[in-house]
């Protein structure tokens, strides 16, 4: 079975030929430009290509819901010349097989599951720390979607004690992704997150946010397993500083061995690296086809 797939994200876009088992034949880079410019290099690329679908795993806001007149849109994101694009619409102009749309992070979520540190399971989480914050959830085998599809880099969290920087989002401003992205590390200290030493107190702060929201999702969501990428991720210092601030927080109040004797092996990098979006979009495809 051959697959295409697009992780469609807000700097660049990966276009992949690949198939049902994770392997990747060829892919391309595109810088995220105009949707005109982008979507024009992505549709070229596929048409040297024969697949049976099409899996696109995206930067958000979406409109997922298929009984919307805008499934299929990017709708309110701050990059406001895809505002209100319709790149589903764009692609079925082109090509007449299945495709499957839904968030840059649900695919990655699908991805471990499929074939990276969360395989075997039938849950995890997926969340990424980069110019923003988005996590995505699959629960017994299901992406988790709503009314919407969830957007947990924007929710509500504690401050830092002495912490009077005012956030970094432009619609809550002290929100997880205001107060953690990787713009707002820059932003408060003056240097690009990867430049920091380890030793600095940025991380202190970083794992004591990003913690608090692992905790809110490990109480609403229990997934089996939490993988956490995305630029500032890569800096892998930070992940005993938040497994240690999770379990501070939780406080014993989750009486699991994942988390209370290997939480090492729950919170953990994914098993993709960084193709865990980009197989997850052709892991997508695949449920296209279904």
């Amino acid at each position: 079975m051959r697959l295409a797939a697009i992780e469609a994200g807000g700097t660049k876009f990966i276009c992949a030929i690949g198939d049902d088992l994770g392997n990747i034949f060829e892919r391309i880079v595109i810088p995220t430009t105009t949707p005109e410019e982008t979507m024009e290099k992505a549709i070229d690329f596929f048409k040297n290509y024969k697949f049976d679908a099409l899996g696109i795993g995206c930067f958000g806001p979406i409109d997922l819901d298929l009984n919307s007149s805008k499934y299929g849109y990017i709708t309110s994101t701050p990059k406001v010349a895809w505002r209100n694009y319709n790149i589903v619409g764009k692609l079925k102009k082109h090509f007449s097989l299945p495709i499957i749309f839904d968030t840059d992070v649900n695919a990655a979520a699908l991805g471990e599951l499929r074939w990276g540190n969360a395989k075997g399971l039938d849950s995890c989480l997926y969340i990424t720390v980069g110019t923003g914050i988005g996590a995505g959830a699959v629960t017994e085998g299901n992406m988790v979607h709503g009314l919407m599809h969830p957007e947990m880099g924007h929710i509500m969290i504690k401050r830092y004690p002495g912490d009077t920087y005012e956030g970094k989002c432009p619609y809550h401003k002290d929100c997880l992704e205001g107060m953690a992205c990787g713009p707002a590390i820059e932003e408060r200290w003056g240097i690009k997150a990867y430049d920091l030493e380890e030793s600095h107190e940025a991380w202190s702060l970083e794992a004591f946010y990003l913690a608090q929201a692992l905790v809110n999702y490990i109480l609403v969501l229990s997934p089996k397993k939490i993988v956490m990428g995305g630029g500032v991720m890569k800096q892998r210092h930070l992940f005993p500083l938040i497994r240690e601030n999770v379990v501070k927080i939780l406080n014993g109040y989750v009486d699991k061995e994942e988390i209370i004797n290997d939480i090492e092996n729950y919170i953990t990098y994914p098993g993709l690296g960084d193709d865990a979006g980009i197989c997850g979009a052709l892991a997508l495809g695949s449920y296209a086809l279904k």
